[in-house]
C-alpha cells in the first residue's frame, strides 16, 4: 500500500456455500461473484457452509490485526444447534473444549432468542421430534471449524452458523451477497491507523 493512503476495508455478508477465496478450480461460487474490487483479500476465513460477516482489506497490517488471536479481537457468532443445551453444556463451552490439537480458549456463550435472519437456501433440515436452539458464541481465536467441533463435543451439532460481528463491526442490514466499505472511524475502531500501513 502506498504511504499516506487509507486502508480499504469491505464488509461482506458472505452467503451460504460461497468459498472464501476469489477463484475455485471446482467451479463453485466465490467472493469474485459478489465483490468486484481488485486487490482486497479476506481478513480471516469463513467456512463455505457458514454465513455472515467477512472483512476484506488491501492492508496487510490490518489483515493481521483482525486475524491474530493474540490481539483478542472478538468474533461474534449466532449458532443454531440441534437440541436444547442445558446449563452444563453451556458451562463446558464457556470453559473451553478439548479438541484434538488442544483445548480451546474460554468463550462467551449465552442462549439467544431466534434471530430474524434471511431464509437459507437450501433450508436447515427439519426434524419434528428434535427441537433446536440458538446460541450466541463469542470467540477470540479461530481454529478450523471450531464452533462446529465445540458444539458437537457437547452433544449439540451445529445446524446453521452466522458470523454477526468482528470486533465493533456488525452485519447491520447487509443482505446475503451485499457489501459496503467501512469509513475511517470504523477502520480505526478495528485498531488500524487512519492513514498509512504496509501492503500485502
Amino acid at each position: 500500500m502506498a504511504a499516506g493512503r487509507r486502508p480499504r476495508v469491505i464488509a461482506l455478508n458472505k452467503p451460504f456455500r460461497v468459498t472464501c477465496q476469489f477463484s475455485d478450480d471446482a467451479g463453485r461460487a466465490t467472493l469474485a461473484d459478489y465483490v468486484p474490487v481488485a486487490s482486497v483479500y479476506p481478513a480471516g476465513r469463513l467456512d463455505r457452509d457458514s454465513e455472515g460477516l467477512l472483512l476484506l482489506t488491501d492492508d496487510g497490517r490490518l489483515q493481521h490485526r483482525i486475524t491474530d488471536p493474540g490481539r483478542k479481537l472478538p468474533k461474534t457468532y449466532w449458532v443454531q444447534v440441534e437440541g436444547e443445551p442445558d446449563d452444563a453444556a453451556l458451562a463446558r463451552l464457556r470453559a473451553g473444549i478439548a479438541l484434538r490439537e488442544g483445548g480451546t480458549r474460554p468463550a462467551r456463550v449465552r442462549r439467544l432468542p431466534e434471530p430474524e435472519l434471511w431464509p437459507r437456501s437450501p433450508p436447515v433440515r427439519y426434524r419434528a421430534r428434535i427441537p433446536t436452539a440458538w446460541l450466541e458464541v463469542v470467540l477470540r481465536e479461530g481454529r478450523n471449524r471450531q464452533i462446529r467441533r465445540m458444539t458437537a463435543a457437547v452433544g449439540h451439532p451445529t445446524l446453521r452458523l452466522v458470523r454477526y460481528a468482528i470486533g465493533p463491526i456488525t452485519l447491520e442490514v447487509l443482505a446475503p451477497g451485499q457489501w459496503r466499505e467501512l469509513g475511517p472511524a470504523e477502520i480505526r475502531r478495528l485498531g488500524a491507523p487512519s492513514r498509512g500501513g504496509t501492503g500485502r
